[in-house]
């Protein structure tokens, strides 16, 4: 890990021009990192916790103004039901240790997912964090739970199917923005950098609409030990990247 000195140069060679406006991360290895220590799986999620401070720290520090964390899938309800609880209460015992500092650093929170199927305490102090730092400018801190890309999208085709059953909408002029506007990631941008910790190589239900030209990233760093240097590693990789969209490079030149 640098020392404070060498992470300030490191982070100075950031050029604020080619920033990403909106960093995902799918925060993976919380339990291994667990297991291979001999300890419970929790262990790795309570650590995990403290990753997400430091990183919505150094995102906030840099300038990103969207960071989007995989904290819960829908696919997670189907664990132990031990390991989901101890997920649950802890969601609750960090929301309300971080509401402070997060309105300290001017960081609002919003969440996607379907926060119906979350325990009504969690719900409940995760609404009233969502209220105590709505009046926040700077970086919006989104939390992914009870979510999945393939949940969300059903959802949007659901709702323009009935706007068209109703006759509010013609069908032949759903286009991809409509489909986007319908979507629970509808007031942010999509992102454009996605890192990956654990060193899987799949996008798991995770913002799969969202992702179309999104630069990925993929550390085989656990989550708990991804650390500011590692994130700065990765927007300073993302702005050595050439984003084509399709067209030829001399085009994008």
């Amino acid at each position: 890990m640098l020392n404070e000195k060498a992470m300030s140069d490191k982070t100075q060679q950031i050029d604020p021009r080619r920033l990403p406006v909106h960093v995902a991360v799918i925060m993976d290895g919380n339990g291994r990192w667990a297991v291979a220590r001999g300890l419970d799986r929790s262990a790795g999620h309570v650590e995990g916790v403290n990753t997400v401070r430091r990183i919505t720290e150094i995102a906030s520090e840099t300038g990103i103004r969207y960071l989007t964390l995989y904290t819960f899938s829908t696919e997670n309800w189907n664990r132990p039901k031990e390991e989901v609880d101890a997920l649950m209460a802890l969601i609750v015992v960090a929301i309300e240790r971080e509401t402070p500092d997060l309105i300290r650093n001017n960081v609002r929170l919003r969440t996607i997912g379907d926060m119906e199927r979350m325990p009504a305490r969690a719900r409940e102090r995760l609404e009233r964090c969502m209220s105590d730092t709505a009046h926040c400018t700077g970086l919006t801190l989104v939390l992914a739970l009870s979510y999945s890309a393939r949940w969300d999208m059903v959802n949007a085709v659901r709702r323009l199917a009935a706007e068209a059953a109703e006759g509010r909408i013609d069908p032949q002029t759903i286009d991809a923005e409509a489909i986007s506007a319908n979507l629970s990631t509808a007031f942010m941008p999509d992102p454009d950098l996605l890192i990956r910790t654990g060193g899987d190589m799949r996008l798991s239900n995770y913002l799969l609409w969202e992702s179309a030209y999104t630069e990925l990233y993929v550390t085989p760093t656990f989550w708990p030990d991804f650390t500011k240097d590692d994130f700065v590693r990765a927007v300073l990789e993302f702005q050595h990247r050439q984003r084509r969209f399709g067209l030829t490079g001399d085009q994008v030149k």
